[in-house]
C-alpha cells in the first residue's frame, strides 16, 4: 500500500510532554506555546495542505440514492455536483423542505437559516467549485460561533449573543464551499443530552422520534438528529466527554473525535480546555474524512493547534482498498479487543461478537486480546474524570458569583466545580497524566487500534477515537462501537471503518420518517424534564 499511517512516525513521549505542558497552561489559566511534535527519528513533523478536490473525494451515486437529494452522502452529492446532475440549490431546498415537514418532531435545529443557505445555494451555483464540500448543506452546533448569526449554547447566559466572526472550524467549512442551514440544539452549555436551558428535553433520537426516553445521544445530538433524518448531509459537534461518539452510535452516524489540537477551538463557547474536541458527525467515513480534511489544520488563534504533524491524506485513508475484487485493509493493523467487549447474549453482545467476525475477515486485519494498564478502574473512573468540572467553572465563575440562574438545570455540576480544593484538580491532573503513559506505552505496545464501547479514556487523553454503527436492536434502535488510536491516527482509524462498511450496510440504512399521527402531535405536550438524579449522571 502506498505511504504508511501517521502514527508510525509520532514520538509518544513527546504528545506526553505537550501534554503536561497543556496541563499546567490550564492550571495557571496562561496561554503558552506548547512543544512542537516531532517524529520517531526526531525530525519536524511535515505540513502540507489536504485537499478537497481529488478523485477519491467523489464517489458516483448508489442507484437507490438518485431519487431522493436528502438521502446522498457528501461524496455522492459532490459527485453529482461535479457532474452537472444536481445543483446546490436542489439540495438545499430538499433538506429545508424536509426541516419545515420534520423538525417539529425531531427538533433538531434551534435556528433555521432558509433563506440565507438559499442564496448561499445560488452563489455557490455561479463560483467555481471548491471541491467535495461545494454546495453541500451542514447542520452546526449551536456553540460554535456564527458571524452575524445568534449563537447561544442553548443557555441563558449567551441567549442573546451574536459573535462577530465564525469560528475558525466554520469558517474553513465555508471556505471550502459549504452551506450553514442553521444552528442545532444541544445540551445547555454542552452538559447534558440537548434540552431547554430550563431541562425540557427537546431533540429526540430520529430512530424513535415518538419516544424521547429513548436517549439520541450527548450534547451535540442536535446535530446528529439533523444527519439522521436527513435533515442535512452532515454536521459538526463537541466533544468533552462523549459527545460526538454517543450521539453517533445513538443514530447510526460515523462520528470522529479528533486528537486534541487537530481541530482549532477558536470561536467555540468552551467547556474544558484540555478536552474539548470539534469533530464531524457523518454518515460514513468517507464523508467524516472529507469533513475533517476541510476543518483541521494550525490556527495562529489556538495554541493547541500549532506545532503538529501535518494533516494526512484523510480521504484516501477512508477509500476502501481492493486486491482481486476483495476489501482488504489500507495498511496491516492489530485490534486491540477489550477483556469482556463482546460477552454476553444481549442484541449488543450478538452485533459486537457479528463485528469482531466481520473485521476478523477482512485480509490485513489481526484482532489482539489486551490487557488494561494497572489502575485502569480507578484512572478511568469517576473520581478523577471530574476533575474537569474546576477547569470548567473557572472561567465562568463572574456569572457563579452574579447569577445562578443563568446555568438552568445543570447549575449543581458547575457549582461543583466551583467547589472542588486545587489539590483535587492538581491530583486528577497526575493522574491523567499517568494513565496516558499507561495507555501510548503499555496498551498500545501490542496494538494498533483499540476496540472499545465507551469513549472514556480517549477524550480525557486527547486521543481521537471514531464511532460508527454495528447494527440494531429489536425494536430497530442502532447499535455502534467506538475505535480508538493512538496520537495523530485519524487516518489508520478511518482505514479501518472505511473497510468494515465496505463489507457491510449498517451505515447505509436510514430511519422511517415519522408518522403523520405523530406530526399531528404538539411536540411540546407532556414533554418530559431531566431529573435531578439525570442531570447529575450525564454531567460527571
Amino acid at each position: 500500500m502506498t505511504g504508511e499511517p501517521l502514527d508510525r512516525s509520532i514520538d509518544r513521549r513527546a504528545f506526553l510532554a505537550r501534554a503536561a505542558v497543556l496541563a499546567t497552561a490550564s492550571a495557571a489559566g496562561v496561554t503558552v506555546a506548547l512543544p512542537s511534535m516531532a517524529t520517531a527519528s526526531g525530525a519536524p513533523a511535515g505540513r502540507r495542505e489536504p485537499s478537497l478536490d481529488q478523485p477519491n473525494a467523489y464517489t458516483k451515486p448508489r442507484p437507490e440514492a438518485l431519487a431522493d437529494p436528502t438521502e446522498l452522502t457528501i461524496a455522492e452529492a459532490a459527485w453529482l455536483i461535479r457532474a452537472g446532475k444536481l445543483t446546490p440549490q436542489r439540495l438545499v431546498e430538499a433538506m429545508l423542505a424536509r426541516i419545515s415537514t420534520y423538525d417539529g418532531i425531531y427538533q433538531a435545529f434551534n435556528l433555521v437559516l432558509a433563506d440565507a443557505a438559499i442564496a448561499s445555494a445560488r452563489d455557490a451555483a455561479r463560483r467555481p467549485r471548491r471541491g467535495a464540500l461545494h454546495g453541500i448543506p451542514l447542520a452546526i452546533k449551536d456553540n460554535y460561533y456564527t458571524e452575524g448569526v445568534r449563537t447561544t449554547a442553548n443557555s441563558f447566559l449567551f441567549e442573546n449573543f451574536v459573535p462577530p466572526y465564525d469560528a475558525t472550524a466554520v469558517a474553513r467549512l465555508k471556505a471550502g464551499g459549504a452551506i450553514l442551514l442553521g444552528k442545532t440544539q444541544m445540551g445547555p452549555l454542552a452538559t447534558t443530552r440537548a434540552t431547554t436551558p430550563a431541562g425540557v428535553i427537546t431533540t429526540v433520537n430520529a430512530w424513535a422520534p415518538t419516544n424521547r426516553n429513548i436517549d439520541p445521544g450527548g450534547s451535540s445530538t442536535g446535530t446528529a438528529t439533523a444527519v439522521a433524518g436527513r435533515m442535512a448531509t452532515s454536521g459538526i459537534g463537541t466533544q468533552t466527554g462523549g459527545s460526538i461518539t454517543s450521539p453517533s452510535n445513538a443514530q447510526n452516524l460515523t462520528g470522529l473525535k479528533p486528537t486534541m489540537g487537530r481541530v482549532s477551538v477558536a470561536g467555540i463557547i468552551p467547556l474544558t480546555y484540555t478536552r474539548d474536541h470539534p469533530g464531524p458527525l457523518a454518515r460514513d467515513a468517507k464523508d467524516a474524512a472529507i469533513m475533517l480534511t476541510a476543518m483541521a489544520g494550525a490556527d495562529p488563534a489556538d495554541p493547541r493547534s500549532q506545532g503538529l504533524p501535518g494533516v494526512p491524506d484523510l480521504i484516501d485513508a477512508a477509500t476502501p482498498v481492493y486486491r482481486r475484487n476483495r476489501v482488504r485493509l489500507r495498511w496491516e493493523t492489530r485490534i486491540g479487543v477489550l477483556p469482556g467487549f463482546a460477552d454476553g447474549t444481549s442484541a449488543s453482545a450478538r452485533a459486537r461478537q457479528a463485528y469482531l467476525a466481520q473485521l476478523a475477515a477482512i485480509p490485513g486485519v489481526t484482532l489482539v486480546d489486551v490487557t488494561l494498564p494497572e489502575g485502569w478502574s480507578q484512572l478511568t473512573g469517576g473520581t478523577f474524570n471530574n476533575v474537569r468540572l474546576p477547569e470548567r467553572s473557572e472561567p465562568f465563575m463572574p456569572y457563579l458569583r452574579t447569577d445562578l440562574r443563568g446555568f438552568g438545570v445543570s447549575v449543581t455540576s458547575w457549582l461543583q466545580g466551583a467547589l472542588m480544593g486545587g489539590n483535587e484538580f492538581v491530583t486528577g491532573q497526575r493522574a491523567r497524566l499517568l494513565l496516558m503513559e499507561r495507555v501510548l506505552h503499555e496498551l498500545f505496545d501490542v496494538c494498533d487500534v483499540v476496540v472499545q464501547t465507551d469513549p472514556v479514556p480517549f477524550d480525557i487523553l486527547g486521543l481521537p477515537e471514531i464511532a460508527f454503527p454495528i447494527g440494531f436492536t429489536a425494536a430497530g434502535v442502532p447499535i455502534g462501537t467506538i475505535l480508538g488510536g493512538l496520537p495523530y491516527a485519524e487516518d489508520r482509524l478511518l482505514s479501518v471503518v472505511a473497510a468494515y462498511q465496505a463489507t457491510t450496510d449498517w451505515h447505509l440504512r436510514r430511519p422511517a420518517d415519522p408518522s403523520p399521527a405523530a406530526l399531528r402531535t404538539p411536540a411540546a405536550a407532556d414533554t418530559p424534564r431531566l431529573t435531578a438524579e439525570q442531570v447529575a449522571e450525564l454531567t460527571q
